[in-house]
């Protein structure tokens, strides 16, 4: 025991070398028989009051195909399917990122599918607050709310943390109250975890749990550099593993979301690989690191670009890049029109090319996002109105009667003509609505509940 109390003394006295140039000469408390005692406490004090629970309440509803027995049993007239509604509560966390317009980011998945959603500040108040935008692929949403005497968390680059450096987590775990936990960022660049569709994960040791999701994770300066996503819980607890997204891509995603009131992805248009040792061999590569082009889609911004298959990118916009997933959420995160500088290893030399992000030639979104029965939908612009591209087998859009090659034309007794346009009308609607469908050359309608 007094060999671990002397350890615990050791690494406490390191971390107070650490941080004691952080500190101002004022914050640092007093002395203890002439020993500084190192505390986070004023950077917490001025840190926290940036970071709020989120409680969310709404209305799951599950829709399941009456077997055919039952609808031979009691004829023609008997319903097609059978539906649940099952509501929910939920409670999460979020970090305020402008005091003025009452910006605040949080986890998608905290707040996906919920009807009400109320903040907790520092100070006690609670407030509704109003969807913004989301990004399922990312697991990032921003909501805003309407309050007096708010207070923004700091913002740095999160591309300058490194492993070993010390991080603070703050959120509300399982309902608590404000928390607050201590480690390091354990490693960088997460991937290949099936958490989320776009990952690059800062992972950390710092202790995160339910409830936890959508908080801070900051540095010693009480900065942000990363958004509390996930952990690895096999026993449901914490076990020393947890994730953040970095606070770059967040504000790629959230200036997206407020000029668009949706994230419009920049497209590169490339397949690839990590390089690894197998390959790093093969092209007589003394580096490991990097994302390996198998292949440039023509016309594509990487092909008016230079890129070719074969070349490796090392780097983007001066960043080192470790794999090729990596490559891709950065990238995926970026604004159409966005201009990057790949650094590039191509038959033993390096060179530096210059790309101008292009965009999807279709707008697609997950349905979900627009309104939970649409859940299980791609949805894109065209000509002739919003079209359903594609639906999952069993899911809550196909339960509400929707097929591939539907076009939405219209909601309610009002035109529809985009799909940024369906989105806004549905926002703030709690009711029933009847889309209006054009399948075949035969108008319907459909209703979602």
């Amino acid at each position: 025991m007094k060999t671990k109390l002397s350890l615990l003394s050791a690494a406490l006295l390191t971390a107070s070398l650490a941080i004691a140039p952080t500190l101002s000469l004022a914050a640092i408390p007093q002395a203890v028989d002439g020993q500084a005692i190192p505390s986070l406490a004023p950077m917490l004090e001025r840190t926290t009051p940036a970071v709020v629970s989120v409680a969310v309440s709404g209305t799951q509803v599950s829709k399941q195909r009456v077997p055919d027995v039952f609808r031979y049993f009691f004829g023609p007239n008997a319903p097609q399917e059978q539906v649940q509604e099952r509501p929910f509560r939920g409670l999460g966390s979020g970090v305020i990122i402008d005091a003025d317009k009452g910006y605040i980011i949080t986890n998608n998945h905290v707040i996906n599918g919920a009807d009400d959603i109320k903040v907790g500040l520092h100070d006690g108040r609670e407030v509704t607050a109003k969807l913004i935008g989301a990004d399922k692929e990312s697991d990032i949403a921003l909501l805003q709310i309407e309050a007096k005497n708010l207070v923004a968390i700091k913002q740095t680059d999160s591309d300058d943390i490194r492993v070993g450096d010390f991080a603070v987590a703050i959120g509300n775990p399982f309902g608590l109250g404000q928390t607050v936990t201590s480690g390091i960022v354990s490693a960088l660049g997460r991937s290949g975890l099936g958490i989320e569709m776009l990952e690059n994960f800062i992972q950390t040791d710092a202790a995160i749990n339910s409830g936890n999701s959508g908080g801070a994770l900051v540095n010693l300066k009480g900065e942000l550099i990363g958004i509390n996503t996930a952990i690895v819980a096999p026993n449901g607890g914490n076990v020393g593993i947890g994730f953040a997204i970095p606070a770059n891509m967040v504000n790629n995603l959230v200036e997206q979301i407020i000029e668009h009131g949706e994230v419009r992805r920049g497209v590169l248009g490339v397949s690839g690989r990590d390089l690894d040792n197998e390959l790093a061999k093969a092209f007589g590569l003394d580096t490991q690191h990097g994302g390996f082009v198998n292949e440039v889609m023509p016309k594509s911004a990487a092909d008016k670009a230079g890129l070719k298959a074969g070349d490796i990118i090392v780097s983007l916009n001066g960043r080192s890049i470790k794999t090729f997933q990596e490559l891709r959420a950065k990238v995926a995160t970026m604004g159409a029109g966005a201009e990057v500088e790949f650094g590039i290893i191509r038959d033993g030399d390096t060179k530096k090319i210059k790309a101008t992000l292009g965009e999807a030639d279709k707008v697609e979104a997950e349905a979900g996002s627009v309104h939970p029965m649409l859940q299980g939908a791609t949805l894109e612009d065209s000509k002739k109105g919003i079209e359903i591209t594609d639906i999952a087998q069993g899911s809550p859009a196909a339960m509400s009667g929707l097929v591939k090659g539907d076009l939405i034309v219209g909601l309610n007794r009002s035109k529809v003509t985009s799909l940024k346009a369906l989105k806004e009308m549905l926002k703030d609607n709690k009711n029933s609505v009847a889309l209006k469908i054009l399948r075949d050359n035969n108008l319907l309608y459909l209703v979602l509940r």
